[in-house]
């Protein structure tokens, strides 16, 4: 049977990459979103250029409707892979920000992923197992901001779910990648040439990276040994260095 893997987040950026690499590799897919112009469209061309069987689900995963509503799916037999993608960063501090933004930014972060990986695990373990990947950041290696808190959880329980689940068949990978060019900086309005250009990586390479170290059982996936290298630094260093060297570019 063909299997299905659901994409959080599906229709720009990581997520319509790992859309169009698993099409590629023959799953059919459920792309989730909030546009659905853009939902649609994005299923009907995969559908064309990949004959694939797609579907859609309009879903704000800041709410819980929202997740209930692709939770639901997640939960049918067919689903032997599920990708949290869907995120976004904020442009202030803290202090600065609404608390409801903040609320709703640690829903879409932590909440979800949490909500649809357990529906996800206990189908899975019913079906014979299957895949999680959680996109987190390298962001999660350093103390900067509820971004990098919230990715911070994505890794940690990544790590201990690969650990504890790979018995019953079923993987889970935080995939941890740097500077990508997508349409998140632009929305966050961040001037993207205060970073070198060394720095930023494209979307289908952090995807191929990501789908190697996923199918090969790894807990983590930092695409590209110089995000490897930051990676390490950045767990290993001085915590008030990091802090600091991170917030250089704000």
């Amino acid at each position: 049977m063909t299997q299905t893997a659901v994409i959080t987040g599906a229709t720009s950026g990581i997520g319509a990459e790992f859309a169009r690499q698993l099409a590629q590799r023959g799953y059919d897919l459920v792309l989730t979103g909030r546009n659905t112009e853009r939902l649609e469209s994005t299923a009907a061309d995969l559908a064309r250029d990949y004959s694939v069987k797609t579907e859609w689900i309009a879903a704000d995963l800041a709410t819980r409707e929202g997740v209930d509503a692709v939770a639901d799916r997640v939960q049918k037999p067919d689903v032997g892979l599920l990708v949290n993608n869907a995120g976004y960063g904020l442009k202030n501090d803290f202090a600065r920000n609404e608390l409801q933004a903040e609320i709703d930014h640690l829903n879409v972060l932590v909440g979800a992923p949490l909500q649809l990986s357990h529906a996800a695990l206990n189908a899975m373990q019913s079906n014979g197992g299957g895949r999680i990947i959680n996109v987190a950041s390298v962001a999660g290696f350093i103390p900067r901001g509820t971004y990098s808190a919230a990715k911070a959880w994505v890794i940690n329980f990544s790590r201990w779910a690969n650990l504890y689940y790979r018995g019953r068949g079923i993987t889970v990978t935080a995939v941890c990648p740097g500077f990508v060019h997508t349409e998140f900086h632009a929305r966050m309005e961040m001037d993207k040439s205060l970073y070198p250009k060394w720095m930023w990586l494209n979307a289908d390479r952090v995807v191929r990276e990501a789908l190697a170290d996923a199918f090969a059982g790894k807990g983590v996936s930092v695409p590209s040994k110089r995000y490897r290298v930051l990676a390490a630094v950045g767990s290993r260093a001085p915590q008030a260095l990091v802090a600091r060297l991170a917030g250089r570019g704000r």
